[in-house]
């Protein structure tokens, strides 16, 4: 395994290591700040599509390569 594969692989379960945890991080948010369900949803939603920007970047690069 060349030291360029590795760094993709690494990068790859990192990311999504980084992912998870941010959504248990949000999770907690919710309940500690006793936002409700309608809080709870904004909180996913407005701090989701960061998730969801990078994961729909990382897909368009790999359709246009």
């Amino acid at each position: 395994m060349s030291e360029a594969e590795f760094a993709d692989w690494a990068t790859k379960i990192l990311v999504t290591g980084l992912i998870l945890y941010m959504g248990y991080i949000m999770y907690k948010l919710t309940k500690e700040s006793k936002a409700g369900k309608f809080g709870g949803a904004i909180i996913f939603l407005v701090l989701g599509f960061g998730v969801a920007g990078f994961v729909f970047k990382e897909v368009l690069i790999g359709i246009m390569s």
